[in-house]
């Protein structure tokens, strides 16, 4: 089988990661100019507003909380240690310790959700077809798994996945609402629920619908202009954007805002370090060697 042979004999010991959680304080102005003056009367229009601003404060808290996941994440399962989301790349990458992994997953032809990449099988197989045009069971026997499978494969190991849902062209509502349906099926009672990420808005609309409570991330290229109203409207926890095209400054108004931050595909330790240190909660990588599970 194609991924069978990239297995690694070492195992290296996971330690959970751990969310960074920072605490603000929110204190009210000190009026009074005389030491012994008593109170002002508060306005109900001013006590309403009041209230509004703490339910504002309290939100932004509760988003700033919500990055319970790894850190370091193996791309496509095992980075570049294992050929891409295969049931063996997430054993490697479960192996040398990383507690997360990252996966893509499209419609076949007969609608399952498998776990792939690219629209078409050449690159990872080296057949000419498309998978959008090739049930399932023709792509079980070129070591394309379900998604089915990989889920259960990632619960039996204890692994956190990040969903890439990955519509082939016309496909975007389909896959959306199938991914979702099947993961709030498949990680149902687990103590860390899978994120499902897409640059497909759509894709990531359908998924709000079938599976609300499964949270979601935007992915991007490069952050856009209107990057918080894009979360807001999708209901999104993240922004999953490319390493090479974020700078320190949109980094920061991101985390600011109470939004997690996702960092994809980063290879270089000095470049994961920088990212971590602008407030970045996680780094997608294919070099597992030298950004290791409990990188710092």
């Amino acid at each position: 089988m194609r991924g069978n042979a990239f297995l690694g004999s070492q195992a290296g010991e996971a330690r959970e990661a751990h969310a960074a959680v920072r605490h603000g304080a929110f204190a009210e102005d000190h009026a009074s100019c005389f030491a012994h003056s008593a109170p002002p009367a508060v306005h109900p229009r001013v006590a309403a507003e009041r209230s509004r601003s703490t339910g504002a404060a309290d939100d932004i808290l509760q988003r700033l909380m919500r990055w319970p996941y790894p850190r370091i994440v193996a791309h496509r399962g095992g980075g570049s240690l294992a050929p891409e989301n295969t049931l063996a790349a997430i054993r490697l990458g479960a192996s040398l310790g990383f507690r997360g992994v990252e996966f893509d997953v499209m419609l076949a032809g007969d609608a399952t959700p498998v776990l792939i990449h690219d629209e078409t099988l050449e690159r990872t197989t080296g057949v000419k077809a498309e998978v959008a045009l090739t049930p399932y069971p023709d792509l079980e026997k070129l070591d394309i798994p379900s998604f089915q499978d990989a889920a259960r494969l990632c619960r039996e190991l204890g692994v956190w996945a990040n969903v890439e849902i990955k519509p082939a062209q016309g496909h975007q509502r389909a896959t959306g609402e199938a991914v979702a349906r099947m993961a709030s099926e498949l990680w149902r009672g687990a103590p860390l629920q899978p994120v499902l990420s897409s640059f497909s808005s759509v894709a990531l609309e359908a998924a709000r619908a079938a599976a609300p409570d499964l949270p979601r991330g935007l992915l991007v290229d490069e952050v856009p202009a209107d990057w918080l109203g894009r979360l807001r409207a999708l209901d999104c926890m993240a922004l999953h954007c490319n390493q090479q095209r974020l700078g320190e400054r949109s980094a920061r108004a991101i985390k600011e805002a109470g939004y997690g931050l996702l960092c994809w595909t980063v290879n270089d330790p000095v470049a994961a370090r920088r990212l971590l240190g602008w407030g970045v909660d996680c780094v997608v990588t294919d070099a597992l060697g030298l950004i290791g599970p409990d990188f710092k």
